[in-house]
């Protein structure tokens, strides 16, 4: 899978990645500024930044006239706001390219931020953060990162709270793109087929009066955490939800490989360890699954599931043992095989899209300016072996590391102190 990597004098990068046999081409811009890069006062101006884009421009003066063009040719486009970046993104027909890189590049380089929409959107987000909260599914990842990281950037909600949303003023966020949305703060990233001949030269184009400014930079996470910890969110439902895990490593540490084959082994896959026990023979959940999530500075594994409020200590006595488990004897050698060839085979299957290719490259080229192919990651995957696994496990798994997160009808904390008994894990 062949890449072009080009920096121009300005310092903005242009990755590209030409795909011709497919009939689709993505326009990704990727900018490396997100929830981490905020002061509390500003929490949530990344996310509301984000919306306000795509409500008009000199040229398009308005959302309609931003959507509608791309409507009509089918596109599909929308944005993305992280911890560490914020993306924005159309996938076309072919044919429909230019467009589509007119179009996101105009919303990039010249929106109005009208004082209007900035009203008008306000209240659209604090309805979107209010769609979440009620929905424990997703609130109770918020409440993960909220107990792992606390009363810091890494631990507030990515789109703010209803009250910072409130108090965020135009002048703010309009001082926010100046200083992040710069030259040397951005990847444009295009995938798909396209015409790659004259391409550089009209990114430049497109990107000629971009910013070419120092961005700031986000203050560095504080972890600090001597033994397992638990936040119990009181919420009258039918099912309890929580997020049980660890604190793992970040993505320049080179055990996230081993720490990835392990959580797929844990609970990443229908054949997985926790999703047959768990749900296939005890019956206890719907939905079950374990996940890692690797930042500049932050990582953790952590399961997540949905059961029955009278079976919730029971769910995650079997996770935490199989915890231990796993941190004290060797996974099989078939085990290995099978999850490496899980990996391997949904990235392969993933990057048959233009879109899935533009935020595989651009997104390892914004954070980490270098750029892993899929055969470079297959080989790092294909070197884990069978105690490598054991090895992070045992380290991830220790008991200071362990953190329990949940919503359900429990009134007091001590309901599940109980859980990190030395003999549950």
């Amino acid at each position: 899978m062949k890449f072009e990597k080009h920096t121009l004098k300005n310092g903005l990068r242009i990755v590209l990645v030409p795909q011709k046999n497919v009939l689709s081409a993505t326009v990704l811009v990727l900018v490396k500024t997100g929830s981490k890069y905020e002061t509390k006062n500003i929490s949530g101006i990344s996310h509301f930044l984000e919306h306000l884009l795509f409500k008009g421009t000199k040229k398009r003066p308005n959302a309609i006239s931003i959507a509608e063009p791309l409507d009509r040719v089918g596109g599909q486009y929308n944005a993305f706001t992280g911890e560490e970046y914020t993306g924005y993104y159309a996938k076309v027909d072919e044919k429909n390219f230019d467009l589509a890189l007119d179009i996101i590049s105009d919303i990039y380089m010249n929106s109005k931020l009208d004082l209007k929409e900035v009203e008008r959107e306000r209240g659209v987000i604090i309805e979107e953060i209010n769609m979440y909260h009620d929905h424990p599914t997703y609130y109770v990842q918020n409440l993960w990162t909220e107990l792992l990281y606390g009363d810091q950037p890494a631990g507030w909600d990515i789109a703010g709270t209803k009250e910072t949303v409130q108090g965020i003023k135009r002048e703010d966020i309009k001082k926010y793109l100046e200083k992040q949305y710069v030259a040397s703060n951005t990847v444009v990233c295009l995938a798909g087929n396209f015409n790659n001949s004259n391409i550089k030269n009209k990114v430049e184009k497109y990107f000629s009066k971009i910013r070419n400014t120092s961005p700031s930079e986000k203050i560095q996470v504080v972890e600090n955490q001597d033994s397992p910890q638990t936040l119990i969110h009181y919420r009258k439902t039918d099912q309890t939800h929580f997020c049980l895990g660890a604190r793992g490593y970040n993505f320049f540490d080179q055990r996230k490989y081993q720490m990835e084959v392990l959580s797929v082994l844990l609970g990443g896959m229908m054949s997985s360890r926790l999703f047959v026990k768990v749900r296939e023979r005890l019956g206890l959940a719907y939905y079950i699954r374990t996940e890692t999530s690797f930042e500049s500075d932050t990582g953790f594994l952590v399961t997540r599931a949905g059961v029955r409020n009278d079976k919730a200590k029971k769910a995650i006595g079997v996770i935490l043992k199989e915890y231990r488990d796993i941190s004290r004897k060797k996974i099989t050698k078939e085990e290995l095989s099978k999850v490496k060839d899980h990996l391997k085979g949904k990235m392969a299957l993933s990057l048959e899209l233009s879109d899935s290719r533009a935020s595989f490259f651009g997104l390892q080229e914004l954070l980490k300016k270098e750029i892993l192919t899929p055969r470079e990651i297959y080989d790092k995957i294909d070197k884990v072996k069978e105690e490598d696994v054991l090895n992070v496990a045992k380290d991830i798994f220790k008991p200071e590391k362990l953190n329990l997160a949940l919503i359900g009808p429990f009134k007091e904390k001590d309901s599940f102190s109980k859980i990190w008994k030395k003999e549950n894990y």
